[in-house]
């Protein structure tokens, strides 16, 4: 139960009857009528900005309103106090049993306490990491591939039926590029001297062996063959061989796709051709030429006539080219090709993650989305920022090109998954995040990872000394537990923010925020710590008391509740909740 979406309705209702007395006119928009935690914990547990939204509307001064809504709102149901404070807000204090039901409702629910039918099970295609396949995964598509995984999981938590996919960038210059580099590499290996690697070449060492397994299929069979005859060869061997790798990567760090799709294959199946057949009947696309690139010297450039589309009516800054001036297709038009074909498979909804190095990709995209689909179809693109490295406080400097990479799995084999997979969600996925190798894997409280899985490993231990002393623990017991007993300010503190959560997931789904999550966790973490500490200096405020039967039993639900909710949260970030701490 979500109990801010049941005072909405109370608000809801209380409008309604002030509309009924002739105090306010009938038909009013509540669309941006809200009810949320006020800023200041110490104004109540909620506030209403409805007088201050629907005042100009209704004619009214929204202090006036304020006070009539206060009044109306004094009455309902598990309000014990509705003040109206300026300039136009309602704050509500709600009855401590209101809040203690909550208990009973997270130990009935389970894992679904929480759940929403906000995606109304509306299908969205989540495609997030697709790095090219021309080396492992490093720490930056981690970051991408964390967060995408976090929100399709909680995506799925909020009622969509969620499509996790992997686009694989087979068919482009990058893909070329990784089979001269491994060319380069199996000359090395047959003796035939090719001199320096080049400087736009994959210097990895992880290409050697895919290098050395075509050396010992096919001999020496290419050399001094021209590009055309072993290009297909080795780009296909070396795409197959890095996504071997990436799979590999994928599952020590605990993802699972639902769909591959291959750009190699959408270009073969001629799903570009059939894209732009799609846009041509429309009307949206032409023969011309674009300005000259901003920054560019005019004398530099050629206005060759180019296939375009015309993206600058949906909302980009100009319109894009669709073909080459030697004919070839451009990215751009394999890349529309692409999101019509997530489209075309029921996804009226999708949801790409990139690098915040595409950031001026975005709006072509979505203005390709738009055409393609007649409107049919949204797009969202999220960005994710770069990952700096840092170990005891150094910068680490790493180059891809110079061929010093940590790779994620370096990453992942020093932290482990789990610690990787939280930490990656303590910044909003639009803004950098410093990860400390070292203190990533600390034990104190200024390790977010370790701060919420001790919380949960704390319930543990409690509920493993309860039973040590023969106190009932099982499900049952718990959901018929006094809830009455539980009046400490610390203990309504904690229930109180466990309450939240069913607010959290929709906020945090409706915005594509993960971070949420963990901001969250973080919250109620200290919540208990706060309680386990004082509990720690006053008996009278431990979690088992034997000779206190009804209050142990009490604290135990409360504690089950806090536990399941912190569970949940860690799942839906991928993280596996820890019993005990090593």
């Amino acid at each position: 139960m979500n109990l801010f979406d049941r005072m909405l309705e109370e608000v809801r209702g209380a409008i309604a009857r002030l509309a009924e007395a002739g105090q306010l006119p009938p038909d009013l928009d509540l669309g941006r009528v809200t009810v949320e935690p006020p800023r200041d914990p110490d104004h109540g547990h909620m506030a209403t900005n409805a007088a201050l939204v629907l005042a100009r509307t209704a004619r009214r001064r929204p202090m006036e309103l304020a006070e009539d809504l206060a009044r109306e709102l004094g009455g309902a149901p598990g309000v014990r106090e509705a003040r109206a404070t300026a300039p136009g807000f309602v704050n509500l204090r709600l009855e401590d049993a209101v809040w203690l039901e909550q208990i009973r409702c997270v130990l009935e629910q389970g894992e679904d306490y929480g759940r929403t039918d906000l995606g109304a099970g509306i299908t969205v295609n989540c495609e997030y990491c697709s790095a090219n396949p021309t080396g492992p995964l490093h720490v930056g598509h981690g970051r991408g591939t964390v967060y995408g995984d976090a929100l399709a999981n909680l995506l799925a938590f909020a009622g969509y039926r969620v499509v996790r996919e992997y686009y694989i960038n087979d068919g482009g210059g990058q893909v070329e590029v990784l089979a001269r580099s491994l060319f380069h590499r199996y000359r090395e290996i047959l003796g035939d001297d090719p001199g320096p690697l080049p400087p736009d070449a994959y210097p990895y060492p992880e290409l050697i062996p895919v290098a050395r397994r075509i050396a010992e299929e096919d001999g020496p069979v290419w050399l001094g063959q021209p590009e055309e005859a072993w290009r297909e060869r080795f780009a296909r061997a070396g795409s197959e061989a890095m996504m071997a790798r990436i799979r590999e990567d994928l599952a020590a760090l605990g993802v699972r796709f639902d769909v591959f799709t291959s750009e190699r294959r959408l270009i073969q199946e001629g799903r570009i051709e059939e894209a732009v057949r799609r846009l041509e009947e429309q009307g949206h696309v032409y023969v011309g030429t674009l300005p000259p690139p901003k920054g560019k010297p005019v004398e530099d450039w050629e206005p060759n006539p180019q296939l375009l589309f015309r993206a600058s009516a949906f909302g980009d800054d100009s319109d894009r080219p669709l073909k080459r001036a030697n004919g070839a297709w451009t990215y751009f038009a394999a890349d529309l090709a692409y999101h019509y074909d997530k489209f075309r498979r029921g996804a009226p909804l999708l949801v790409d993650v990139w690098g915040a190095d595409h950031g001026g990709y975005v709006k072509r995209m979505e203005a390709a989305v738009a055409a393609l689909t007649g409107g049919k179809a949204r797009l969202v693109v999220k960005l994710c920022q770069m990952v700096h490295l840092y170990r005891g406080g150094q910068p680490l400097r790493l180059s891809k090109r110079a061929g010093s990479v940590l790779w994620l799995r370096d990453v992942l084999e020093q932290v482990g998954r789990d610690v990787f997979r939280f930490m990656m969600l303590t910044r909003k996925n639009d803004a950098p995040l410093d990860f400390d190798l070292e203190k990533a894997v600390e034990q104190s409280r200024d390790n977010p990872v370790f701060y919420v899985q001790y919380a949960h490993a704390r319930i543990c231990s409690v509920f493993r000394h309860a039973e040590e002393a023969g106190m009932p623990t099982d499900r049952r017991r718990l959901i018929a537990a006094p809830l009455d007993q539980l009046r400490d300010p610390g203990e309504l503190a904690l229930v109180r923010t466990m309450a939240h959560w069913p607010r959290v997931v929709v906020g945090a789904a409706r915005h594509f925020e993960p971070h949420r999550i963990a901001f969250y966790l973080h919250d109620l973490a200290g919540a208990l710590h706060a309680l386990w500490t004082r509990g720690k200096e006053d008996d009278a405020l431990r979690f088992v008391i034997p000779e206190r039967p009804q209050v142990t039993l009490a604290r135990l639900a409360m504690l089950a509740a806090v536990r399941q909710v912190i569970a949940r949260g860690l799942r839906i970030m991928g993280v596996e909740p820890v019993t005990e701490l090593q």
